[in-house]
């Protein structure tokens, strides 16, 4: 029998590393296209010896019309017609079907992954979309509240503006009045705290002056009588000054 050459390798059989990653991209970069994978497949090696008979026949006929082939020579014809009818025809068309059913195979289940991501990518846009309604009636909210509170914040700030006490003529010098009456308080204060030094430093010279341990100095009677009645006049003039600051203060707080 004749040695004929072998078939193209099937498509779906090659092996390659990235076959998990996407079969269409393997069959699509491959070095030719289907259609020509297919057509490698179906094509043929031998001729039909049918065929060459034929045209040898045709040849012989010219010159003895009568001439008949033998049967063995018929046998071993039909013989080699049906091996390269089998070999040519029937093992390269099922290899060709069986390649087409894996081409068909491959792309429905492409296919159907295409249909899923399409289903998943329209609930994921539904989600999106409603998540997007969310949060815009959570943003018109969000701008209501803040509309009504800075509506709020200018009520009250007129509010507070208009309670806002404006001053009279009358109220100003008033107000003259008392920041004059305040300055004289503080004038007063100063004073009678000078006045309670000296009396303080007075009283401490009059004691030096009775202690025993300085006999040295000695006040008569009339020196004694004068300091006395200048201790009452500044106490006096004390207790006049501590009326008036407290009547002041009285009339300021009324």
């Amino acid at each position: 029998s004749t040695v004929h050459p072998a078939s193209p390798p099937l498509l779906c059989t090659r092996e390659d590393k990235d076959l998990a990653v996407s079969p269409l991209r393997i069959v699509a970069e491959s070095e030719h296209s289907f259609e020509k994978h297919i057509q490698g497949i179906l094509q043929r090696s031998s001729a039909n010896p049918l065929h060459l008979k034929l045209q040898k026949s045709q040849s012989l006929r010219s010159a003895d019309k009568d001439a008949a082939p033998p049967p063995e020579e018929c046998l071993q014809l039909l013989s080699r017609a049906t091996q390269v009818f089998r070999e040519e025809y029937i093992l390269k068309q099922d290899l060709a079907k069986e390649e087409i059913q894996q081409r068909v195979k491959l792309l429905w289940g492409q296919k159907k992954k295409q249909l899923e991501d399409l289903n998943y990518c329209r609930e994921e846009r539904k989600s999106l979309r409603e998540m997007a309604e969310r949060l815009a009636d959570k943003y018109e909210e969000a701008k209501e509240k803040q509309e009504d509170i800075m509506n709020r914040m200018k009520k009250v700030l007129r509010s507070f503006h208009s309670q806002l006490p404006v001053l009279s003529d009358t109220e100003k010098d008033m107000k003259k009045e008392l920041q004059t009456i305040h300055d004289q308080l503080q004038h007063l204060s100063n004073a009678i705290r000078q006045v309670k030094m000296k009396k303080e430093y007075q009283q401490k010279q009059m004691e030096k002056g009775r202690s025993p341990r300085k006999p040295s100095i000695s006040l008569s009677a009339y020196q004694s009588k004068c300091i006395q009645a200048v201790l009452r006049e500044e106490g006096e003039h004390i207790r006049e000054m501590v009326k008036q600051i407290n009547d002041i203060r009285s009339h300021v707080n009324f």
